[in-house]
């Protein structure tokens, strides 16, 4: 978010413990402001929002307050269920007399971050960025196999002659993960894992034709680039975290593991119930993949151009 116009960022820093809030109340110094949008229902951003000062401070409803959000704020959005995370955040400026939703990022990208990304995806054929995994969180399963990912790009070479992209960040599991793939598949891909800022990553994203990843940042990066999304869904639910352009390429073995995991339909859990199983996404089938992958790629004129 770098250079967006009129946004000031104050960096709150969890790893400072409780001066974490000292920090933010210090930049902040004695402003006042109108409204306080409280987005994130957590205890941490709770008190956090106490460093500031503000009139207005609008929250989610009792039922999505988390962590006693209710308790830090005096305005509330208006119930509501089973909706897109996104929907969520607009129901806050709605509350301000805001209703139109023009959906345009307008992240700003340098000439330098533009370069990289035509330099990245020069080869023939389409670009394809596959981003292996998620972040790391306990008991945080969304991450495919490295076969299913290495069998994907063998298909992507033979039926679209494609140029992959591998990207990530600089974890150890995500390095493992492009190391493996790279060594997997039967020809060479260009593995850029850990080796990208967030604007070239999004210079790339926004250069590729389709973007393959799990539930995770990229799918959202593509979001506001508007590049087609094949998402990789089955422990998160992709109507409330899904890629909000591209619901219909979304590979979506979500059902079948709520059935697996809890004996029950998706209407009868918690919305936003995750399933925190390992196997989970071995739900996903490479046929699954393929399919989605078939909708981009086979159409006419090319997805992304």
């Amino acid at each position: 978010m770098e250079g967006v116009d009129g946004v000031e960022f104050i960096t709150f820093d969890k790893s400072r413990g409780w001066r974490s809030y000292l920090d933010v109340r210090r930049q902040i110094g004695k402003r006042r402001f109108p409204i306080l949008l409280n987005l994130h229902a957590s205890m941490r951003a709770n008190i956090a929002s106490r460093m500031i000062r503000a009139d207005r401070r609008i929250g989610y409803d009792r039922a999505r307050a988390r962590d006693y959000q209710w308790l830090f704020t005096n305005e509330r959005i208006p119930p509501a269920s089973q909706q897109h995370v996104l929907d969520g955040m607009f129901s806050f400026i709605e509350v301000l007399g805001l209703n139109e939703r023009d959906l345009r990022w307008d992240i700003p990208l340098s000439e330098s971050d533009r370069q990289f990304a035509s330099d990245a995806c020069r080869a023939m054929g389409p670009t394809v960025v596959i981003s292996p995994c998620s972040s790391e969180r306990f008991r945080n399963f969304r991450n495919w196999s490295v076969e299913n990912y290495a069998a994907l790009v063998d298909y992507l070479h033979t039926e679209y002659n494609a140029n992959i992209i591998l990207t990530g960040g600089p974890t150890e599991i995500e390095r493992e993960y492009g190391a493996g793939i790279a060594a997997a598949a039967s020809r060479p891909v260009a593995n850029l894992i850990g080796e990208t800022t967030l604007k070239q990553l999004l210079a790339v994203i926004d250069a590729a034709h389709v973007v393959v990843c799990p539930d995770s940042g990229p799918a959202h990066m593509a979001t506001t680039v508007g590049t087609p999304v094949v998402g990789l869904y089955a422990t998160s639910n992709r109507h409330r975290t899904g890629p909000y352009f591209s619901q219909h390429l979304v590979a979506d073995r979500y059902p079948d593991a709520i059935r697996q995991e809890f004996g029950k339909q998706v209407d009868d859990v918690d919305w936003g119930q995750r399933v925190r199983n390992p196997d989970a996404m071995n739900l996903i089938t490479l046929a699954d993949v393929k399919a989605k992958i078939d909708l981009v790629l086979s159409a006419e004129p090319t997805a992304h151009e």
